[in-house]
């Protein structure tokens, strides 16, 4: 890819630690570098795609 035509803000980049699953080991990320550039993220997951965002109360929600 040419870095050229890649202007703008990088997506955060995973944790530096990751853990195979099944390990019984926790990634933990941090709401900051989740919620950067929106108070809103959406996740795909298994194809159904859930929206966690951040309330005015600075809580979090997730919803189907």
């Amino acid at each position: 890819m040419n870095s050229a035509s890649n202007s703008g803000k990088q997506p955060p980049s995973p944790p530096s630690a990751i853990v195979p699953v099944g390990s019984g080991a926790v990634v933990r990320l941090m709401s900051q570098d989740l919620f950067e550039l929106a108070r809103e993220v959406e996740i795909d997951h298994g194809g159904r795609i859930y929206k966690l965002r951040v309330t005015q109360q600075n809580k979090l929600i997730l919803t189907a």
